[in-house]
């Protein structure tokens, strides 16, 4: 379980170059989600570093990144602001408890059931947002008052970002030995510091520096009370780290075309939001932006998860000075160069090639990701998925009729039968019309759900009123199992399925 992933020595440099990568653009996305969460920047760091360890070392999906993020971030403002920074830790270790439940429970699989349109606008929707968050550094604050960017500070910013862009682009074509992302911003750092360029730096969000975190069971009551507060944001935070994780980790998959441990990964980020909150972190969850930041710059195994936590505590503890001196514009560059790699420009191309309700899926998926969260334009989609296939299957139901050898009329049924057809199933039949035996040949067709059997047993009362009688045959098993647990619900009359005796030469 514990192993990191490397056997060589190029392995260990690529995974510990791609970390050290990794934590520099951790840095100041903790900070930003920790004022968005209204606590102290140093819980954000905490949690980036100790949700980040545990993650890598305990989670299903080597070269995944988990840290502080905005989707968990925005659920704690009202539990911060209406009961303090001590409730939002007791919440903390709850979720990630629930967490691991889902996880020994085997709730990860349910992952499978979301849709590929579902998937295209999750991607397209974060990295629309990863797009957005960058957009507040082109702001500085005047005498208290922020402002845009203009004239010649504009100018700096911009051509600072888009050398960096540059870089990354263009150097894994001259070399490989050290990640394109960490090169430019080492030299675009070097650039500003002895070029002595005035722009906006870490350093300008927050202070970093601190000392280790320290063991600190939440200050709240243990009673009832405490948790009528916190399980309603337990609950919401676990979903929502927990869908993005294994939506991550799916589309990690995707990249690297390797399969991750969903179930794994619920266990893993829940031991690493409850030893978060047992230690002053605000918790978190997978990082899309900095986990592709990761797979791009070499990063597959879980030695770079490690090394980039360790790296981010090393900043914290020792180098904070240093990496407060980092130009915000360096870090723009490289997120906008995962805003270009994460965005499926493909989906553009096959947009009217596809069903226009995938097409509608996907374009809903997008804006509700961008204009709510993550776990909301999900459940959404999906939502919407299942309603447009049972409402294209409820079409397919329709029957072949025809009198059989014994003057019953037989209605061959074609297509399932649940809650979306069976107004369409009632109208195929006429029970004044028919003779006095009908049998519904259920061959091609399943019962699926109460709706269907209820339809069953008016379709049978509407025939029992008209003094005829009527069969069901060849139901499949779960088929027969449904009606049986209906019980009273159904009076009508199921034909046992023939028995067939195959002639077998060795026994003549």
């Amino acid at each position: 379980m514990f192993r990191l992933g490397c056997e060589s020595r190029v392995c260990a440099k690529n995974e510990i170059l791609s970390g050290l990568t990794v934590a520099l653009a951790l840095v100041p996305e903790a900070v930003a989600f920790a004022f968005v969460a209204g606590v102290d920047p140093l819980v954000g760091l905490y949690a980036a570093f100790m949700v980040g360890l545990l993650a890598s070392i305990f989670g299903g999906r080597p070269g995944m990144i988990s840290g502080a993020t905005g989707a968990m971030a925005v659920v704690m403002v009202s539990l911060v602001a209406d009961h303090g920074v001590e409730y939002l830790f007791a919440a903390v270790v709850l979720t990630g408890l629930i967490q691991i439940s889902a996880g020994i429970l085997k709730l990860g699989k349910f992952i499978r059931i979301v849709p590929h349109p579902v998937m295209l606008g999750f991607v397209n929707g974060l990295a629309i947002v990863i797009f957005l968050a960058q957009i507040q550094h082109f702001q500085v604050d005047v005498e208290g008052v922020t402002q845009w960017m203009n004239g010649q500070p504009l100018m700096i910013f911009a051509g600072l970002i888009v050398l960096t862009m540059l870089i990354i682009n263009y150097l894994p074509k001259l070399t490989t030995a050290i990640p394109s992302s960490l090169a430019a911003i080492v030299f675009v750092s070097l650039l500003v510091i002895l070029l002595d360029i005035d722009t906006n730096t870490v350093g300008d969000l927050a202070s970093i520096k601190g000392g280790l975190p320290q063991f600190h069971i939440p200050q709240v009551a243990f009673n009832l009370d405490t948790l009528k507060i916190i399980l309603p944001y337990s609950i919401i935070l676990a979903a929502v780290g927990l869908i993005e994780s294994l939506l991550t980790l799916s589309l990690i998959d995707e990249v690297t075309n390797t399969r991750g441990r969903g179930n794994r990964e619920c266990i893993g980020q829940g031991i690493a939001n409850t030893t978060t909150g047992m230690f002053g972190g605000m918790g978190g969850c997978a990082m899309i932006g900095q986990s592709m930041i990761n797979v791009n710059s070499g990063g597959h195994k879980r030695l770079s998860g490690v090394a980039a936590a360790l790296f981010l505590l090393g900043f914290i503890l020792f180098a904070s000075s240093l990496i407060e001196r980092i130009p915000m514009a360096a870090l723009v560059g490289v997120m906008f160069i995962v805003v270009l790699g994460t965005f499926e420009w493909s989906s553009i191309r096959i947009f009217n090639k596809i069903p226009r309700h995938d097409a509608f899926v996907l374009v809903l998926v997008s804006a509700v990701t961008v204009a709510t969260d993550l776990a909301i334009a999900v459940v959404v989609g999906v939502i919407v998925s299942a309603l447009v296939f049972a409402w294209e299957h409820a079409k397919h139901i329709n029957v072949n009729s025809y009198i059989d050898d014994n003057g019953s009329k037989v209605y061959e049924l074609n297509g399932p039968l649940f809650f979306g057809s069976v107004k369409n199933f009632r109208d195929l039949f006429s029970p004044e019309d028919d003779p006095d035996d009908v049998i519904i040949e259920f061959q091609n067709s399943r019962v699926a759900d109460h709706s269907a059997i209820e339809a069953i047993d008016s379709l049978a009362v509407q025939y029992i009123k008209a003094g005829k009688k009527l069969h069901l045959r060849h139901l499949s098993e779960e088929c027969t199992q449904l009606l049986d647990k209906a019980g009273d619900l159904v009076e009508v009359n199921r034909m046992e399925d023939p028995v067939y005796h195959v002639a077998d030469d060795k026994l003549a």
